[in-house]
C-alpha cells in the first residue's frame, strides 16, 4: 500500500493556487541572455542578475573548457578533504584584490555563505543586528547561529543606533543587504559603519547584488561609498554580474583561517567546481578590461528609472539595476506580467511569501547586454498594459 502521508499535499497546492501564489518551474531553451525562448517564443528577459551579460561570454565559456580538460568535472570531495585545488586559491586571490582585503574564502552559493558564516561569527550569548528586509538566507543564517537577533526597521539607522546602544551582549554583529534584492535600494552603509565603529559591533556586508554593478571598478557599495576598509566582512556571489557560480567571503586573513574550522557550510560541503572558478576569473578579467559594461548599465539603469518614474512608479530609492513595479494584489501582478508576456517581454511577478503580503510587484532587472531600444519596448508595454495607473507607493512593513 502506498504511504498516506503526504495526501495533505494537494488540497495545500490548490490554496496556494487560490491566492495565486502557487510557483512553476519554467525551463528556458538555450543560454542566458538579453533574449530567453520559452515554450519556443523569444521573450526580451528582464528577469536575470546576470548583471553584467557575462554568463554567456565566449571567455567565460572557453575558460570553463579548459578547466574542464585540466582539472575535471568536479572536485570530488570538501576542501578540508582532497578538494583543495591550487584553482580555488588562485580564484581567492583575485577576490581579495577586487575588493581590497587581505584574503578571501569560497563558498559553494550566496545562501551558503549566509547561513554558515554569521552562526561562525555570534552565537549564544551574542546579539545580531538584522535589517528588517535582508534577504531569506540572512534571515535564516541569524536563526541558526543561536544568537539574539534584533531586527531594526528597514534603512533605519537611528533605529539600529538604539538597539545597539542597549545590546549588553557578548559580541555584536550587524548585517545587513548592499542592494536589496527585492526593491533595489541600498543600505545607509555610512551610517551603519560609524554606528559599527562606535559600539565595537562587528559588520556584515551582503553584496551580492551590488558586486560588479556599484564602484568604480564594479567593487560594490563599499567601494562606492569609500568605506571598505571599515568592513569587517564582505560577502559575494559569482553567480549574478560575474556570471558563473558560487559565493565568496573577503577580509582578514584572520577571518577566513576562523572561518576554514568553523563554517559548517564550508566545512561540510563539496567544493565549487574547477570550471566556475575558471569562469569566475575570466569575468574579473573581463570586469576589469572592458568598464564599458558598467557605463552602459548604468546609463540603462537611468533610462529605466526615469520611465518608470514617469509612469508613476515609485523608483526613486533604486540605486542599481534592480526596479521594483509594485502592483499591491497578487492577481495584479500575475495580469501584468502575463500581458507584457504577450508583447513580447519577460517579467515574472513577485508575490508573497517572497515580499510582504500587499506589495506584490514585478521585480525588473536589467544587464549590460540589454539595449536601450529594448528598454523603451519595454516601458511603452507597460504603458498599454497599465492605461488604468494601477500604481501603488513604496511598501510598508
Amino acid at each position: 500500500m502506498p504511504n498516506r502521508a503526504l495526501d495533505w499535499i494537494p488540497q495545500e497546492l490548490a490554496a496556494l493556487e487560490a491566492r495565486g501564489q502557487r510557483r512553476r518551474l519554467e525551463p528556458i531553451a538555450g543560454a542566458q541572455g538579453p533574449v530567453v525562448e520559452i515554450d519556443g517564443r523569444p521573450l526580451v528577459n528582464f528577469c536575470s542578475n546576470d548583471y553584467l551579460g557575462l554568463a554567456n561570454h565566449p571567455r567565460l565559456r572557453q575558460a570553463m573548457v579548459d578547466a574542464v580538460e585540466r582539472y575535471g568535472a568536479g572536485a570530488g570531495a570538501a576542501r578540508l578533504l582532497v578538494g583543495d585545488l591550487a584553482l580555488h586559491h588562485a580564484l581567492e586571490e583575485r577576490l581579495a584584490r577586487f575588493k581590497g582585503t587581505e584574503s578571501a574564502l569560497l563558498f559553494s552559493s550566496g545562501y551558503h555563505a549566509n547561513a554558515g558564516v554569521l552562526g561562525a561569527l555570534a552565537g549564544p550569548g551574542d546579539a545580531i543586528f538584522s535589517d528588517a528586509w535582508n534577504h531569506a538566507s540572512i534571515i535564516d543564517g541569524c536563526r541558526l547561529s543561536g544568537a539574539d537577533v534584533h531586527v531594526y526597521p528597514h534603512l533605519d539607522a537611528d533605529g539600529l543606533g538604539k538597539l545597539l546602544a542597549a545590546s549588553k551582549a557578548r559580541r555584536r554583529l550587524v548585517v545587513t543587504d548592499a542592494i536589496f534584492s527585492m526593491d533595489g535600494d541600498a543600505a545607509p552603509l555610512v551610517e551603519i559603519v560609524e554606528l559599527c565603529e562606535r559600539h565595537g559591533a562587528m559588520l556584515y556586508l551582503d553584496e551580492a547584488h551590488s558586486t560588479g554593478v556599484l564602484g568604480a571598478t564594479g567593487g560594490g557599495l563599499a567601494e562606492a561609498l569609500g568605506v571598505s576598509g571599515r568592513v569587517d566582512v564582505l560577502m559575494g556571489t559569482l553567480g549574478k554580474a560575474l556570471g558563473s557560480y558560487g559565493a565568496f567571503v573577503a577580509g582578514s586573513r584572520a577571518l577566513t583561517n576562523w572561518l576554514v574550522g568553523t563554517s559548517r557550510t564550508f566545512i561540510f560541503t563539496t567544493a565549487l567546481p574547477p570550471a566556475t572558478c575558471a569562469a569566475s576569473i575570466a569575468a574579473l578579467d573581463v570586469l576589469a578590461e572592458e568598464p564599458e559594461r558598467l557605463a552602459h548599465l548604468d546609463a540603462l539603469s537611468a533610462r529605466m528609472k526615469a520611465g518608470l518614474e514617469a509612469l508613476g512608479f515609485p523608483v526613486r530609492d533604486v540605486v542599481g539595476p534592480i526596479f521594483p513595479v509594485m502592483l499591491v494584489e497578487e492577481a495584479r501582478a500575475l495580469e501584468a506580467s502575463r500581458g507584457l508576456r504577450e508583447h513580447g517581454y519577460l517579467a515574472k511577478a513577485i508575490r508573497p511569501p517572497t515580499v510582504p503580503r500587499g506589495t506584490s510587484r514585478l521585480r525588473v532587472s536589467l544587464t549590460a547586454s540589454h539595449t536601450f531600444e529594448q528598454v523603451d519596448g519595454f516601458l511603452a508595454a507597460l504603458r498599454k498594459d497599465d492605461p488604468g495607473g494601477r500604481r501603488t507607493g513604496p511598501r510598508t512593513t
